[in-house]
């Protein structure tokens, strides 16, 4: 007997026949509409989501799945997810921290460098037929600033300070001594001591906002925003504002509030480096995040505890 499995997000569709050789029968749904009519058609008998955070799953759509047992998240983030009304229904939800950590790390310093160096402008400035240099600052010995020093936060830090020499600072909920980085307790006075500063924090109403209009001035006019997390940490309108009078000197974005529509402000602009919330899309880190999708699955429904538990609303607020 196979178990039904309603998968909202797209990135896995090579993987559907391995999903469903370990038991499971796919309703493959990641867009807006296909989503909505699995569930009207396939609702009353999915046991299983696979989701991500910024995809999540509403609790009017967990109250037509009578069934639901499991909540996986392909990713760390699972801000989307309605966690009070998995847990009111005792339905366990599951994320993916760390799997795809080292594609998204790579990813931040592929724009932070590329933002830097002015790349995506230099090659298009070649394919026009020019030939004439483009300047930026080099990113050795500079300094690195991270807001959030979670597994993917290490990974940056150790790429900043192993490959390129950079003085790491970070913020967190709480400090990491042990990881002999400098700890700032907020992220105004981070982001004024360093030149880069790469957000790498959870999404949510906790982080919301994090970086705002104060935190952009404190970066300053020579200053560089990465941004690999949400697009919600970062208050749009104001980093448009600093990007536009010269706030600060450039951004590297994966991640936009509001996703996947794009302020037209934010397109028109020279100093931006824009990519479609693919930094942990690596085939390997895609593979490494399906195995551990089917571990909790897996798992789950053999009556054994998951991996990963995401804790309920309760117990995040204890």
């Amino acid at each position: 007997m196979t178990i039904p499995l309603l998968i909202l997000i797209d990135s896995v569709q090579d993987y559907l026949p391995e999903i469903q050789a370990r038991g499971f029968q796919p309703v493959y749904a990641p867009t807006a509409q296909t989503r909505a009519d699995a569930i009207a058609q396939h609702g009353q008998d999915i046991r299983v989501v696979l989701t991500r955070g910024a995809t999540g799953l509403k609790a009017d759509e967990m109250a037509v799945m009578p069934k639901l047992e499991l909540v996986c998240s392909l990713g760390v983030g699972y801000e989307n997810i309605d966690l009070a009304a998995a847990h009111a229904r005792g339905i366990i939800v599951t994320n993916g921290p760390g799997a795809n950590a080292v594609s998204v790390a790579d990813h931040a310093m592929a724009l932070l460098l590329g933002v830097a160096r002015h790349l995506p402008q230099a090659d298009a400035w070649v394919r026009q037929g020019h030939w004439s240099g483009f300047m930026g600052p080099q990113v050795t010995g500079k300094r690195l600033g991270i807001l959030g020093l979670g597994t993917i936060g290490l990974e940056i830090a150790r790429r900043g300070a192993n490959g390129f020499g950079m003085q790491v600072g970070y913020f967190n909920r709480r400090a990491r001594p042990e990881t002999g980085y400098t700890y700032f307790d907020n992220p105004r006075d981070l982001a004024a001591a360093s030149d880069f500063l790469v957000i790498a924090t959870p999404g949510g109403a906790g982080t919301r906002h994090l970086v705002d209009a104060q935190v952009l001035q404190a970066l300053g006019p020579n200053g560089y925003l990465i941004n690999i997390a949400r697009g919600s940490v970062v208050d749009t309108d104001a980093l448009i504002s600093a990007l536009s009078d010269g706030g600060i000197a450039g951004a590297g974005l994966d991640v936009v509030d509001g996703e996947p529509q794009v302020p037209q402000a934010l397109l028109k602009l020279g100093n931006v480096v824009l990519t479609p919330h693919s930094a942990g899309r690596s085939p390997e880190a895609v593979a490494a995040t399906v195995a551990l999708f089917l571990k909790n699955a897996t798992a789950h429904f053999a009556g054994q505890p998951v991996l990963t538990p995401v804790l309920d609303a309760h117990a995040q607020a204890a």
